[in-house]
Order: structure tokens, then sequence, then C-alpha cells
């Protein structure tokens, strides 16, 4: 099996633009030796004239620095991961050890590695709502180092929450979901900055709100949030991530600005009354686990700029018999906001559009 050494981006013209090589070698000095045996070069990279480990490089074994263990006799085995990590310039703050260890399995994958995990450091995200979506996806861009997570919901922790409402516990029962929001994800993890909104969204906040986001997560409840926010990244250009879910089925998709809105989709909400609530018809708590990571991992491949994020494309869920599938969406010509010629210019009333009453938050 042999052991999987990632290399930096400033030593991969040596490996063939590789990220990961496997090499066999019983201690750090012999792998690094058994390396250049295939790529020379790389052991003047590493090691100095003496043999010892360049100052300014940091070696790795499974997220632990060898200056920890036993340097570079520190015993390899089988499987063992082994980093590579040079200290670079560019103006960049570099990564602490902390940030090493804790974003190590997503710098050695190449499509990241310190860049892309540079951009998720110095990136932002908004969650609409703290909900069944709002949770899972605001625990993963957490985990995944999204600098600055952005909280919107003006609810309380309820008892029926806790099926599937993952960011929230037993002891939060009664709190302001934003305020448990906020600890949980400090407990996941500390390097990330957290702003809490206890309001509803409106035509008078939703624009100062997202203004200052790189991407939108909509986890929303309603049609009059869903269609005012539509809006509102159209006009501001953010891309917005948007995910449903209903009983045992979901849904999720892209609106990128410039390539169609929510309105091409659906120029008109449903009948008051015709589409019932998650707590009038129910849904299965893993469901919202399903989907809202859905969401969080299109969050990030918009952040690092790669893959094929669900721009232009709906993506359907079946629980129930576990397919997925997917339908093309296109912008429309005639759509009222992005279209052609546009008839909504601004923001509107959402409620009297929707035709559903406002709802007030509890004091």
């Amino acid at each position: 099996m042999g052991v999987k050494v990632y290399i930096p981006t400033p030593f991969r013209a040596l490996t063939r633009n590789q990220a990961t090589v496997e090499a066999e070698g019983k201690t750090v000095v012999r792998l690094v030796e058994a390396l250049e045996s295939v790529y020379p070069g790389i052991r003047e990279r590493v090691l100095d004239e003496q043999g010892e480990i360049h100052r300014h490089i940091n070696i790795y074994v499974n997220d632990i620095a060898v200056e920890d263990l036993e340097g570079k006799e520190t015993v390899l085995a089988d499987g063992d991961e082994v980093a590579l990590i040079p200290a670079i310039a560019g103006g960049a703050i570099p990564f602490t050890e902390e940030q090493i260890k804790r974003y190590s399995r997503h710098i050695i994958l190449p499509e990241v590695g310190g860049k892309g995990q540079r951009k998720l450091l110095n990136s932002s995200a908004l969650l609409v709502g703290a909900g069944g979506l709002g949770c899972p996806a605001a625990l993963y861009l957490a985990a995944a180092g999204v600098g600055r997570l952005g909280i919107v919901d003006f609810d309380r922790v309820d008892l029926s929450n806790l099926q599937r409402q993952i960011l929230h516990h037993t002891h939060d029962v009664g709190r302001p979901k934003v305020l448990s929001a906020v600890d949980t994800i400090a407990d996941i993890n500390p390097g990330v900055k957290v702003e809490p909104y206890e309001a509803q969204l409106s035509s008078e906040n939703v624009k100062e709100i997202i203004g200052g986001y790189d991407v939108i997560v909509n986890g929303c409840d309603n049609f009059p949030t869903r269609y005012l926010l539509n809006d509102a990244c159209y006009f501001l250009k953010k891309p917005m991530v948007d995910g449903s879910i209903f009983r045992f089925e979901g849904q999720v998709t892209v609106f990128s600005p410039g390539k169609g809105c929510y309105r091409c989709l659906y120029p008109a909400p449903p009948p008051p009354g015709l589409v019932p609530s998650c707590a009038e018809a129910g849904v299965l708590g893993v469901l919202c686990g399903i989907i809202g990571s859905l969401q969080a991992l299109e969050a990030i491949k918009l952040i690092l700029g790669t893959g094929e994020p669900l721009i232009n494309r709906l993506l359907f869920f079946d629980a129930l018999t576990l397919e997925f599938r997917q339908v093309k969406i296109r912008r429309d010509p005639e759509c009222p906001v992005c279209g052609d010629h546009p008839t909504i210019t601004d923001l509107i009333d959402y409620h009297e559009f929707c035709g559903v009453p406002r709802v007030q938050p509890v004091s």
C-alpha cells in the first residue's frame, strides 16, 4: 500500500502536477529519499545539506507535526498520510498549525488545496432560517471553514424542532434559534465568526442583511420570504442556493444572477392553503439533513469555483424510493424580475403578493 504523500503546489512540477503520490519509507527521512529516486529534486526542497528538515517546511504524519513525534526519524506504516507544507508568500496570512490539522482533509484534495481552503476561510455565507435545512447546512459550512456565517431567524427553539433541527439541543428549548446556533457552531469550529440576526426578513431590511455575504443559502419555510429573497438576490447580484422539503421529498437548485431566478421556475405562489406547511403535513427528519447538506455542498462549490453547481438544474430527491432526478430549468425572458423587459424593479409587498397574513415574531 505504501504511504500517501500530499505534494504542495510549489513542488508539483517535480511530480508531474500530481497532488498526491505514494512511496515506500520506514521513516520520514527514508520516505523523502524514496521520493527523490522517483521525483528528482524533491529532497533538496525538503531537507538541507545536513539532511535536516528545512525550517520553512512543516511535515505532518496523520495530521500530527513530526516535531511532536520523532522528527525526521518518525516511523511510518502502510496507509499513513504525510503532508509537506512549505511557507508560501503572496500576501496571504499563513495557515496556523491548528488550521492545517483541522482542514488537512481539504488541503490534500487537489480540487481544494491550500488555495481553496484560503478561499473558504475568507468567504461568507448567509443562512436564511435556522430550521430543518439551515441547521445541517450551517454545521457543514462551519466545519468546512467558511470564515463568516450569518444566520437569520426570528423563532425560538421548540421541543418539536429537535427531531430534525440539529443545531439545537434539549437545553435550548425556549431560546432564540440564532443564539442556540451561535453556541453550537462555536463548539464545532471556534474560528468561524457567526453573525446572528434575530429578525424577520422584510423589504425594509433584506438588502442590508444579505448585502455583505458572498452566497445566500435559503432554507425558509414560507412563500413570501422565498419571493422576497429571490428578488433581493437578483437586484444585488447574489447567488442563492435554494432548498425546500415536504414530507419525504426535497428540492435543491442554484440561482445565479443573469441565469434565471425563482420566479422563472415558479412565476406565482400556490393559492393560500393549497400547500400545507411541514407543521401541518409533517416531514421526515433525516430528509432535512440530506437536502441541507446538498445546499452546503453547492455553496462550497460556488465559493471554490469548482465542479458544476446546480445552475439551471433542479434536483428532486424522493426519500421513500431513494431516487434522485434532475430537470433542466431556464431563464424566462418574460420573467417580471430577471426577464428582458422586467416589470418589477424593486422590492414589493410580498405578503400581499402571496395572499397570506404577516407572521409577527414572538416576543
